[in-house]
């Protein structure tokens, strides 16, 4: 009996043995693999959040690629030619031809000023454009006129070209005598003449043919200037 009853034991508690083992096994292998998910789920998702903030990330530099060339085109185009220049005394000549009569009840004088287009680019006159004419002995106040009332919309001006506008006034003196009907307080050798936003430039008065030796006689205190056109 004791020689059968040992070897039962030792059975049961080798079976028993095995029992444990194949347990443990089991506890570490759910163990292993349950790490091995929580790592695979931790890779994933720093993996998630760099590819959901890559883009957002090139999102932005490209809008502000967009913004700053648009921005550049922008500025290119006005910066670089898309609006024409304004006419000033750098990019133009003046002339100024006296009246080939003189004035009567019917009409005034009118004189002709001249603006052309030195430059290679076209250019642009906008706003009123003024003529001072000085009295060549002092012996009376300056007069001057200029063109706001009669028209000063813009004018552009080809390169080149040119643009006229009358200068209209009175060249006859009512008062005195008969030899001195067209001597006027104003004799003007020279004129001073102001494009809109320009300091201005002074330029000689020539006869109605283009000759040197003009006068702009003017009696009274003011002339009137017309609106710039092509002619």
């Amino acid at each position: 009996m004791r020689t059968t009853t040992r070897p039962t034991l030792l059975a049961v508690g080798a079976v028993a043995a095995l029992a444990l083992s194949l347990t443990a096994c089991n506890d570490v292998s759910g163990t292993q693999d349950s790490g091995a998910a929580g790592t695979s789920a931790s890779a994933a998702a720093p993996s998630g959040s760099a590819s959901a903030s890559a883009p957002a990330a090139a999102s932005a530099p490209s809008g502000g690629k967009t913004s700053t060339s648009g921005g550049g085109k922008t500025s290119s185009g006005t910066g670089g030619g898309g609006v024409t220049a304004a006419c000033t005394t750098k990019n133009t000549s003046v002339a100024f031809l006296q009246s080939s009569g003189h004035a009567s009840d019917a009409q005034p004088a009118a004189a002709t000023l001249k603006i052309t287009n030195s430059s290679g680019a076209p250019c642009t006159i906008v706003g009123p454009t003024t003529v001072v004419a000085a009295d060549d002995q002092g012996k009376a106040s300056p007069v001057s006129g200029d063109n706001s009332t009669a028209g000063s919309a813009a004018v552009d001006i080809p390169a080149g070209a040119a643009v006229v506008a009358d200068v209209l006034y009175n060249d006859v003196n009512g008062e005195g005598t008969a030899s001195a009907r067209y001597t006027c307080a104003v004799q003007a050798s020279h004129v001073k003449v102001a494009l809109p936003k320009d300091a201005g430039t002074t330029v000689n008065v020539m006869k109605a043919n283009g000759s040197p030796g003009g006068v702009f006689s003017v009696c009274g205190t003011e002339f009137k200037v017309g609106a710039f056109a092509a002619r």
